[in-house]
């Protein structure tokens, strides 16, 4: 980013109350937000976490980030220290966990051991082309790591536990889910996914409790598989700030945030909303409808090879293009997304442009070659010169 654009956000973010739609226009055009400590938490003001009177910052956050130590405390540390005091039994734990959540259904209470492990696999593989969420937190939760707390941490319940089911049927994201009923959980034999000594924190640590804590708190969609590559951007960012006072509080502001952003995006993970106006097939078939306006030529074509949206775009649209750009190109996207007021029509808008981009080899190619293409990350393509009429 220009000194010139610096300037321009310090003197929009300058005024005790903020200039939203200043601070979008900014935002959306501006390559790289978050890069000064001179500059505001612009996410947490996009996503609505932070009201734009910053005299009510201090206040706010100080009430959100108390309030999510209360969640760890009933939703991880007394239902642990039940166990570790009590010798209860798996099933036990299970059920204390559900009394701390009487939205769940009684019949629900033993998903938590399988939302967990299925959370836990996830995480740990998330951005394995980079080594960040593998590298301890400068900040581990000191709550969760007090020796004078002894319980059953996240960490030693995943080491313990069977799963006994075939899987967490809930699959989102077209993610392979881990099927090994019976069999003792040793799913990560590499020294690639060993844990870090007692007293440290991985990131990958912290963004696993931060979907639990969500999954608990949501029994309607509690944890689908592809929630952890959109909260992955969002504690990536926070994690990374410049500032040490937004740093030390990354998981309690990701945990708010990602929370009102799945509460726009929510419904895209719902199985039984898919064919509602609010639900995925109508966001894939949205983007068909905008390609053709814009190309109606490569429109039939894709038509014609019977190339469904829903071979390519259920990935974009649900995970908000996180796996089709490196995470630095992610953060740029979202600069943009986040800042349009009607952020996801925008999305749709960018799914098409995708397509538009690569429509020379698109019309040139047959159905393996398309699908092949469609499939593989922007980023590792070969773009044509040409780009089409958009």
């Amino acid at each position: 980013m220009s000194s010139h654009r610096i300037q321009e956000f310090k003197v929009a973010l300058s005024e005790e109350k903020l200039d939203l739609n200043a601070l979008r226009e900014l935002c959306f055009s501006v390559i790289g937000i978050l890069i000064s400590d001179d500059l505001l938490p612009c996410f947490q003001v996009l996503l609505n976490y932070l009201p734009l009177d910053q005299t009510m910052w201090d206040s706010l956050l100080k009430k959100q980030r108390e309030g999510y130590s209360q969640f760890l405390k009933e939703m991880i540390i007394q239902p642990g220290i039940a166990k570790a005091n009590l010798g209860l039994s798996r099933e036990d734990v299970t059920m204390e966990d559900h009394e701390l959540s009487p939205n769940f259904p009684i019949h629900s209470f033993s998903i938590y051991n399988e939302v967990l492990l299925q959370i836990d696999k996830d995480v740990r593989r998330l951005y394995p082309d980079m080594a960040f969420f593998q590298w301890p937190t400068d900040y581990p939760c000191q709550l969760i790591l007090d020796p004078q707390n002894d319980y059953e941490t996240l960490r030693r319940r995943v080491e313990q536990t069977t799963l006994k089911a075939q899987t967490v049927d809930r699959n989102r994201s077209g993610v392979t889910n881990v099927s090994s009923p019976g069999k003792a959980l040793n799913l990560y034999p590499s020294n690639e996914y060993e844990v870090l000594p007692n007293g440290c924190e991985a990131h990958w640590e912290v963004v696993e409790r931060i979907l639990f804590i969500y999954a608990k708190l949501n029994p309607g969609i509690a944890y689908v598989q592809g929630m952890n590559e959109v909260v992955g951007p969002l504690y990536y960012t926070f994690a990374t700030d410049p500032n040490d006072k937004w740093r030390e509080h990354a998981e309690a502001d990701t945990f708010f945030c990602f929370t009102n952003l799945m509460s726009e995006n929510r419904d895209m993970f719902i199985k039984s909303l898919d064919d509602s106006q609010c639900g995925i097939t109508y966001k894939m078939e949205s983007v068909y409808s905008m390609l053709k306006e814009k190309d109606m030529e490569l429109y039939i074509k894709l038509q014609e090879q019977n190339i469904k949206p829903q071979y390519f775009t259920f990935r974009w649209l649900t995970l908000l293009l996180s796996q089709e750009f490196l995470l630095p190109d992610v953060i740029r996207i979202w600069d943009t997304l986040f800042s349009d007021q009607d952020r996801f029509n925008f999305l749709i808008l960018v799914c098409c442009a995708m397509l538009v981009l690569i429509r020379d080899q698109l019309l040139a190619g047959d159905f393996t070659i398309n699908m092949r293409l469609l499939q593989v990350r922007p980023s590792e393509r070969i773009y044509s010169n040409t780009v089409g009429p958009m």
